[in-house]
């Protein structure tokens, strides 16, 4: 069985359309069916219902493909192993980053690019359950979020710094002077919030079951970029951890007022997964930035 086969399967498989296959892997079209075609001889089976309209997995692809992601990952942490043990820095490195993390990972990539040319990095930003579920494919070798709400068994989370959660205004805002904001304070603004799914909105919503509060909320987005740009042109209001607001302008971070208010960085792994060397380095840079010495010193 080819790995080079089974990588056209995975591929196909995830995407269910030829055409897109054929672009993401620079293969025609006919490579791909050959290559499904000799797959499927092979096991002795149809892998996929072909027709007019749409691509389908059978019953068997369905089966063989979990055994395919991880026969793969294997070959390719087995060739990872090997460049390591030269003391090798090269391939690439794949990263999964929360929005919120986005802000302080901008130091670290600049640093590591100017310290191994040789590695490509592979950055892919997306709510924290979407991150979780490709690092089990093994499509990231690891993610930058906030400690989830509820442990995951087959995840390592390994602590960076301790952040919180924060009203965000615009410097001119009434907000902006307090040292602090209660949850009753916020219901007297009008609240423009990252949508359910964001780990800033997930930990609101925690906080709001123990202590229930209406919330003036007119509106609602998933892309922290432009609620930023929102917040700074309007008197609307905002929460978001005090991490995604590293570095912009014309923004005021509010620590809010409320128990057990704080938020927990982290880098995650597959537990029992082997960490590249390019791995180690930025994370070991990550943790000496400024970005994340700033937020580790602010709890001391």
């Amino acid at each position: 069985m080819e790995l080079r086969h089974l990588r056209t399967f995975i591929t196909l498989a995830e995407v269910l359309n030829f055409s897109e296959a054929s672009r993401m892997m620079c293969l025609t079209q006919s490579t791909i069916s050959q290559q499904i075609k000799a797959l499927e001889q092979e096991v002795g089976s149809r892998l996929f219902i072909r027709d007019s309209h749409s691509v389908t997995l059978t019953e068997y692809g369905e089966a063989l493909l979990p055994y395919a992601r991880k026969t793969v990952a294997d070959a390719d942490e087995c060739c990872q192993r090997m460049l390591d043990l030269r003391n090798v820095l090269t391939g690439n490195l794949n990263i999964g980053v929360t929005y919120s993390f986005s802000p302080i990972l901008t130091e670290t990539i600049f640093t590591f690019m100017k310290r191994f040319p040789g590695v490509k990095l592979n950055i892919c930003y997306k709510p924290m359950a979407e991150l979780m579920e490709m690092l089990r494919r093994r499509e990231v070798d690891f993610v930058h979020a906030f400690k989830p709400t509820a442990p995951m068994a087959d995840i390592e989370s390994h602590t960076l710094f301790q952040n919180y959660l924060a009203a965000i205004v615009n410097n001119s805002h009434p907000v902006a002077k307090k040292e602090n904001v209660g949850l009753d304070e916020l219901s007297r603004y009008q609240l423009a919030l990252p949508s359910i799914g964001l780990q800033a909105r997930n930990y609101l919503e925690k906080i709001r079951e123990r202590y229930p509060c209406d919330l003036d909320i007119r509106i609602e987005l998933n892309d922290p970029n432009i609620l930023l740009e929102l917040i700074r042109h309007s008197n609307l209001v905002t929460v978001l951890a005090e991490a995604s607001v590293h570095n912009q302008q014309g923004v005021t971070a509010v620590p809010l007022r409320i128990p057990e208010n704080e938020m927990t960085g982290c880098v995650h792994t597959l537990v029992g997964s082997y960490h590249k060397k390019s791995t180690c380095e930025f994370v070991r840079l990550l943790s000496e930035s400024l970005a994340v010495k700033e937020r580790a010193n602010a709890w001391l």
